[in-house]
């Protein structure tokens, strides 16, 4: 059977011709001249086997055979600028969507800020968010349900490249009235004996404070999940804790705070971690940049949470 290959090209001088009824008009619309346009009229019907058009010195209409074309070559012209359209919306950044993970502590803190701006400058673009811990982040790059992910893990993996997103240094969280709250300069051996409240071992913070703190023991009195019981709990005089900077929003109450901790290798690294090889959508560059310029600045945000702490809030006692 002999291969029938048509272009849209092809095809859309036929449909030309079949609304203009008119080869002069017909050639104008495709940009040829008279005799190439009846000469590729004529290659489309030699391909095919039949006559498409009926001729007459002043008029050009559709033969049987051509009717049916018309229907099937109209449908496939549509599929293909709808098909191209897609691309150069995606490519343009008037459509698409973009799927990361990240850490809740940055998805409810900073992120939001970056989402905010990102949709200003590409309304068209849908965002998608899996707020979970670190090895789950690594979980989803790996499988390709996302993009690319917010982790503090290590992702020295040959899987993976991560870039450095910022440095975030760890704060004691404690009541106002605990001992360590008076202090300018706080290390490790300073929180060795303390009461302390742990996160569970499924955050990678723990097993941050574990490495800093070894073979030093840790006075730990209580473990919990999540960072309003951990809150709670401070609150209550229950014992202190230990939590990156871009954390200390989430345990902002009155009558606790915050205060840098210097301890030599102490610092959550939040990287931008996404598949080896893999290339970015036009639309998940478009975010992957944005948040390396919005970088967080977790000196700020520290001094805030202080600045929070020693004003008196209304309602609170003096």
């Amino acid at each position: 059977m002999k291969e029938i290959n048509l272009s849209t090209r092809d095809l859309r001088a036929f449909l030309a011709l079949a609304e203009q009824h008119s080869f002069t008009r017909a050639a104008r619309v495709c940009h040829l001249s008279q005799s190439a346009f009846s000469s590729l009229i004529r290659a489309i019907e030699e391909t095919l086997g039949a006559r498409l058009f009926d001729r007459d010195t002043r008029n050009v209409e559709l033969t049987p055979q051509g009717v049916m074309l018309e229907q099937s070559a109209r449908r496939m012209v549509g599929q293909f600028d709808e098909m191209v359209d897609d691309f150069r919306g995606y490519a343009t950044l008037r459509k698409g969507r973009v799927a990361i993970a990240a850490l809740p502590s940055l998805a409810a803190g900073w992120l939001p800020g970056v989402f905010a701006e990102f949709r200003r400058r590409h309304p068209g673009i849908g965002l998608e968010l899996a707020d979970v811990l670190s090895a789950p982040c690594l979980d989803l790059v790996r499988t390709g349900r996302v993009d690319f992910a917010l982790a503090s893990s290590d992702a020295q993996a040959q899987d993976l490249e991560s870039r450095l997103l910022c440095n975030d240094h760890f704060h004691l969280v404690c009541r106002q009235d605990h001992p360590l709250a008076s202090r300018t300069r706080i290390g490790v051996q300073d929180l060795a004996q303390a009461p302390f409240i742990h996160l569970a071992r499924s955050h990678s913070v723990r097993r941050q404070l574990e490495h800093a703190f070894d073979p030093m023991p840790m006075n730990t009195v209580l473990e919990v999940e999540q960072l309003a019981t951990l809150t709670g709990m401070i609150a209550a005089g229950i014992g202190v804790t230990v939590v990156p900077a871009l954390t200390l929003y989430e345990l902002d109450r009155p009558g606790l705070v915050s205060r840098p901790i210097k301890a030599l290798g102490l610092v959550r690294k939040i990287r931008l971690v996404k598949r080896r090889g893999a290339s970015l959508s036009p639309a998940a560059e478009q975010l992957y940049a944005l948040m390396l310029q919005m970088r967080p600045r977790t000196d700020a945000v520290a001094r805030a949470a202080q600045r929070r702490a020693a004003t008196p809030r209304r309602g609170a006692q003096a």
